[in-house]
């Protein structure tokens, strides 16, 4: 699992190693006023972002291609672990979904932790069938490889969460090289799921879309979160109102502003000027992992640092969005800034992931290519297939 030897430290990608500390720093600053200036309130957030930390140095170390042999029980521990979740987890009452599991006074998500899982599970399925993903045998096999974790975490019941899943789950599937053909049946398929689900939706769920479709909605109840988390960020104007100063967001106008609604605390307290920085350096970050994915000489790690890429952009799009009204509100929470120990395990995780391709990202199967020296025929058999 430790090979220094297939890493090239000096293909190490600082400046995304620079924009993960800028924003867990960053994400800290606001958390804590979040929560009020209580500093005891973060203590697990910030032990959650120090072993993050920690755990990016130890997988910097990792020869990433011995991921791709035993993947297929990774996959059966994470889909085992999903089942366990639906047997036993908690939070049907307090959050809508059975999603958590409790072991004594410590918590955590499956479904998060089943992100990075499937990611590194289907970059290997995916580049096992490279040069035959587009036959109806394999797309089919790769269907059903992501509608089963999907489908149980439909179960639970959470929509926000398998929508994440879809999402980078199918830009995955676009790197690895699906035809348009395939492309658009796909497309038409999920289109009619998911029109056949949002008429289904009962409860809050269906409360949430017809507060998307109208505003103006029941703005004292269920329509109350996004309402006042707009008023926030609307008051916030160019500089803010100032750190720890905001009226909604100190006053506990805002619901979940700790977590769902963390990005209105900012812009409240912050202003326009720093929503701009968050996102400059969110930018910086999500194209760096593009940049390492698409100058890898390695499928594998390609379609890795890709569904790492749409995981954390689809975080962070999903996230926003709904805080200024122009998505749906889902419990989505924001990269580095929502509390939640698990999640921002995850994100380091991913992010340690992402900077060890970095310096592996020459390598494929089990040596290093040359563009140089190999002949065109050799440069397509190390490729994707071309879409057609």
């Amino acid at each position: 699992m430790f090979n220094l030897k297939k890493k090239n430290f000096k293909d190490f990608d600082v400046l995304l190693l620079i924009s993960t500390v800028a924003l867990s720093i960053f994400g800290l600053i606001v958390l804590f006023s979040a929560y009020g200036g209580n500093l005891s309130s973060i203590k697990t957030q910030i032990f959650s972002t120090v072993l993050g930390f920690v755990l990016i140095a130890v997988i910097c170390t990792f020869d990433l291609d011995v991921f791709k042999k035993p993947y297929w029980i990774f996959y059966g521990m994470m889909i085992g672990i999903l089942l366990i979740t639906l047997a036993v987890g908690r939070g049907l009452d307090e959050w809508g979904a059975r999603s958590w599991i409790y072991i004594g006074s410590f918590s955590f998500q499956p479904a998060e932790i089943s992100k990075i899982i499937l990611i590194i599970s289907l970059a290997a399925f995916l580049d096992k069938y490279k040069y035959s993903i587009n036959s109806p045998l394999i797309l089919a096999s790769t269907i059903i490889f992501v509608g089963l974790p999907i489908g149980l975490i439909l179960l639970q019941p959470d929509f926000g969460t398998s929508m994440v899943y879809v999402f980078f789950i199918a830009a995955m599937i676009f790197v690895a090289g699906i035809s348009w053909k395939w492309i658009g049946i796909l497309a038409a398929i999920g289109v009619a799921l998911g029109i056949f689900l949002l008429a289904n939706l009962s409860g809050f769920r269906a409360d949430r879309i017809e507060n998307f479709l109208n505003p103006s909605r029941d703005t004292s109840g269920s329509n109350w979160q996004q309402q006042q988390g707009m008023i926030a960020i609307g008051s916030g104007m160019l500089n803010g109102r100032g750190y720890l100063k905001g009226s909604q967001s100190q006053y506990g106008y805002i619901p979940e502003k700790e977590t769902d609604f963390i990005f209105s605390v900012l812009a409240e307290e912050l202003g326009f000027v720093g929503a701009i920085i968050m996102i400059g350096l969110f930018a910086i970050l999500i194209f760096r992992l593009i940049a390492i994915a698409k100058s890898s000489n390695n499928t594998f790690i390609t379609l890795l640092v890709t569904g790492i890429a749409g995981l954390i952009f689809i975080h962070i799009f999903e996230n926003v969005s709904m805080t200024i009204g122009i998505m749906p509100v889902t419990g989505i929470p924001l990269p580095f800034f929502s509390n939640g120990g698990t999640f921002q395990l995850l994100i380091l995780v991913c992010i340690g992931f992402a900077l060890s391709a970095s310096m592996q990202k020459n390598q494929y199967d089990d040596g290093i290519v040359d563009y140089d020296t190999i002949t065109p025929l050799e440069v397509n058999m190390v490729r994707p297939s071309k879409r057609k």
